[in-house]
């Protein structure tokens, strides 16, 4: 079997669907989208799951796999069958962005059939999911912790659920939900079809698979190998800026790079929200895109973008998952990521297809040891560049007029241009004319006279884990020694954490046990709604009234924004940094 990729979009690609046995309404809807051919994960996935087996399924996100388990699932869905109040499928996702695209895909290739599918995720109205749900669904598409609270509740009914899919179960996992994961398929009916899609499967996947499927057909789809030569070629640059300088030289950097087609990675709503508004503000045709929008205004800013009709995308990192565009030239950091798996995703989107891309980082001078942390996990080399003078820009400018000009006069049809020309030779020198006119044409009038942007001195960095790594052991005796054994007494001679590569912030949220928060609760708030890596969240310590969690102290005060426009567990609670590094603050 010859593998094919996905379709750009990871939607099925489907005139070889109704060889697949599916049902001819489905099949129907996937011809008028377009689809034609399924892809390798839809081929090996879709037959098992019609005959009503478990399916393991191994799959990267961009393989096709929604299609995969959703249209087998929509085949086995009969409306009349049942009354709708009893849901039939429940399809658990990490996070709400997923939810509602799933929910979507399920909507869209079952539309003739007259399914129903609602997504349920935390920081929507509890009330409204309870009266959707009473008025009866399909298919639930939801998070855990949501999910866990309508089960609690008993808002929703899982007695008539025949069909249970797990997506991206490894992303759940790292985002802290194994214990809600173990608890919703307990609460889930014992006679049902079980599928569960994992881009990786560690031993704690394999063990939930081992308990909750039965005899699953295991089906494992990797990449496509990329031929020699068209690798991804992705130049990586680095600008260290003060935070009150980021703003202009993010708008200088463009202006020196003049991208074909941009994302910007933030990682706040609130930034992404700033950031666009201050590019459009600046010429730019830049577009926002996270959590907060509609699914309608989420189509509306990627069809725009696709078709070029947008420069800029401004997105946050949850928002922008499973995107996929041929044509970005360039990759934007606001921010560091603070995991190096966030950035090689984030500079994954440029350089596609053989053509060359660029990846650009902004970080503020703490950030730079973070920079040296993800060189030494990815092997590549950041460049550290100087911000672009005003000179620079000017340079730059005169360089874009020139080629403009250069254009104009290969394609000819000057003519009737000559006769103003001639006349003013008669009078001035030629080249003064044509100085004029590049004077003229030149970008630089536009916007008057930029300021420079100040340079900044980095200061003395801690050794990264590398370095640290190469240091050489503690000489018996020493105060180095000495300070080593103390720790090891103090953690039982076991290292009990791994110190982080960044500094760390603590922030009190004012929710506890009494307000039924959890772990995975705190985590899921802080990366769906902060589009946090799940990586960097460190130590979470809940007491009665309220918790604590530990964060990179360079995006501790995005997050405070964020959640604070944001509910844990239905409720708006205050969050602020911890005052006492000892206790509550």
């Amino acid at each position: 079997m010859t593998p094919r990729t996905a379709s750009p979009d990871g939607s099925p690609s489907a005139a070889g669907f109704s060889g697949l046995g599916l049902d001819t309404r489905v099949v129907s809807a996937l011809a008028a989208l377009g689809y034609e051919e399924p892809t390798p994960v839809q081929r090996e996935a879709i037959p098992p799951l019609l005959e009503g087996r478990d399916v393991l399924g191994q799959a990267a996100t961009g393989t096709g796999k929604t299609a995969a388990f959703a249209l087998p699932l929509l085949h086995l869905l009969t409306p009349d069958a049942e009354p709708r109040e009893r849901t039939r499928a429940f399809i658990l996702v990490p996070t709400r962005e997923l939810a509602m695209q799933v929910a979507e895909a399920v909507h869209k290739y079952g539309k003739a059939m007259g399914i129903v599918a609602l997504p349920i995720y935390g920081g929507a109205s509890m009330e409204t999911q309870i009266r959707s749900l009473k008025r009866g669904v399909d298919v639930v598409v939801a998070t855990p912790g949501r999910a866990l609270d309508h089960i609690r509740r008993k808002t929703l009914r899982l007695e008539g659920v025949r069909t249970v899919i797990l997506d991206e179960a490894d992303e759940m996992l790292d985002m802290g939900f194994a214990e809600d994961l173990e608890a919703i398929l307990e609460a889930m009916p014992a006679e049902r079809q079980t599928a569960l899609f994992s881009a990786t499967l560690p031993p704690r996947i394999a063990e939930i698979a081992n308990k909750h499927l039965r005899n699953p057909v295991r089906v494992r789809i990797d990449r496509e190998v990329v031929p020699a030569g068209s690798a991804p070629r992705v130049r990586q640059v680095a600008y260290i800026v003060s935070r009150a300088h980021k703003m202009a030289t993010l708008g200088r950097v463009l202006d020196v790079e003049n991208p074909t087609s941009a994302i910007v990675f933030c990682r706040t709503r609130t930034e992404v929200d700033e950031v666009t508004e201050t590019l459009n503000g600046r010429g730019y045709r830049a577009e926002a895109l996270h959590g907060g929008l509609s699914q309608e205004q989420r189509d509306r800013v990627m069809k725009k973008f696709r078709a070029n009709t947008t420069d800029l995308l401004v997105a946050t990192d949850v928002a922008a998952r499973g995107l996929d565009v041929q044509h970005v030239s360039h990759v934007v950091n606001y921010d560091v990521p603070s995991a190096a798996e966030a950035y090689v995703h984030r500079i994954g989107r440029t350089g596609r297809a053989g053509r060359e891309g660029v990846a650009i980082t902004l970080a503020e001078p703490r950030e730079h040891r973070l920079l040296r942390n993800i060189e030494y996990q990815t092997k590549q080399k950041i460049e550290i560049a100087a911000v672009p003078t005003v000179a620079d820009l000017r340079a730059r400018r005169l360089e874009m007029t020139r080629a403009s000009l250069r254009e104009t006069i290969l394609a000819g049809g000057l003519d009737q241009f000559r006769v103003l020309v001639d006349s003013l030779a008669q009078e001035f020198d030629v080249m003064d004319v044509a100085a004029a006119a590049v004077k003229q044409a030149d970008a630089t009038e536009r916007d008057g006279d930029p300021e420079e942007i100040p340079t900044v001195t980095l200061r003395p960095e801690r050794p990264t884990r590398s370095e640290r790594d190469r240091a050489p052991t503690p000489r018996a005796g020493s105060r180095r020694h000495e300070a080593a054994k103390a720790g090891a007494r103090s953690s039982g001679g076991k290292r009990e954490r791994i110190t982080p590569e960044w500094d760390v912030a603590r922030l009190y949220i004012g929710a506890g046990r009494q307000a039924k928060v959890r772990p995975a609760d705190l985590v899921g708030a802080i990366v769906n709604e902060a589009g946090v890596d799940p990586r960097a969240i460190g130590a979470i310590q809940i007491t009665e009234r309220f918790s604590l969690v530990e964060v990179p102290d360079e995006i501790a005060d995005g997050i405070i924004d964020t959640l604070r426009g944001a509910t844990i567990k239905g409720k708006r609670v205050p969050v602020r940094r911890d005052r006492e590094q000892g206790g509550a603050g």
